[in-house]
């Protein structure tokens, strides 16, 4: 499979070229278009609990889609959910990622994806405890709210990132989880911030410029009707009222 990205840094998609018969695995509700000759089938990979395990821990979907090419070849195309770019990860059999709940879109199919508990940092960093475990030989797809960050930390490097902003790390790095003003938690709201991680080289993390988790809560915000109608009502009311309207 060979990746070409247009349209980012912003509004990325990804054309997943594949060879004659080659798989690609893609979440679903990721494809946008695809190429003549292309097949598509969807199932619970491991069966109905795997499935459920998928979606509803991992924030995955139930069903995962494998696009087939035919036998002269084919391209798909995918995006993620958010406005942002799209970073294609190079998995080996010595270097699996951890991938944060709900940034996979598509995987080729050398690369197992399982549901993998992230630990109780992600748990309390309000990261939903659970993501993805990419492992296995080939690349795996993953969207960014916003654009990417990737630090490639050598041995004796550290960096404190705010949980919200990571999207990924090599499975090798070390890593921490604490407040990110030491004491009582108030501290923590009064400073804008929660929770952060002390990642510790070597390894790789990659990051997102915004943070999915503070957009939902500004929508919240301004959008406090329970309703549909009342949410868009008040997003635009919103809207209406930063620009004087």
């Amino acid at each position: 499979m060979q990746v070409e990205l247009r349209h980012n840094p912003s509004f990325t998609v990804a054309r997943c070229i594949l060879a004659p018969e080659e798989p690609l695995r893609v979440e679903g509700g990721a494809m946008i278009a695809m190429s003549a000759g292309v097949t598509l089938s969807a199932k619970a990979e491991g069966g109905v609990m795997a499935g459920l395990k998928r979606s509803v821990l991992g924030g995955g979907s139930f069903f995962v889609s494998t696009y087939t090419a035919p036998k002269q070849g084919g391209w798909v195309d995918v995006a993620g959910v958010l406005p942002g770019d799209t970073v294609t990860i190079d998995v080996t059999p010595d270097r699996p990622f951890f991938l944060r709940k709900g940034s996979w879109i598509a995987n080729s199919h050398a690369v197992a994806i399982d549901t993998q508990w992230g630990g109780m940092a992600n748990l309390f960093g309000g990261e939903g405890g659970f993501g993805f475990r990419a492992s296995g030989q080939g690349e795996a797809l993953v969207s960014i709210y916003g654009a990417v960050d990737i630090m490639d930390l050598e041995a004796g490097d550290q960096v404190t990132i705010d949980t919200g902003h990571v999207v990924a790390y090599d499975l090798t790095i070390q890593f921490t989880m604490r407040r990110a003003v030491e004491g009582r938690s108030i501290q923590s709201l009064k400073s804008g911030e929660g929770w952060v991680f002390d990642f510790f080289g070597p390894g790789r993390v990659l990051l997102q410029s915004r943070n999915p988790d503070a957009f939902a809560a500004w929508v919240g915000e301004v959008a406090p009707g329970k309703s549909p109608r009342e949410g868009v009502g008040g997003v635009a009311g919103g809207l209406g009222g930063m620009f004087g309207r």
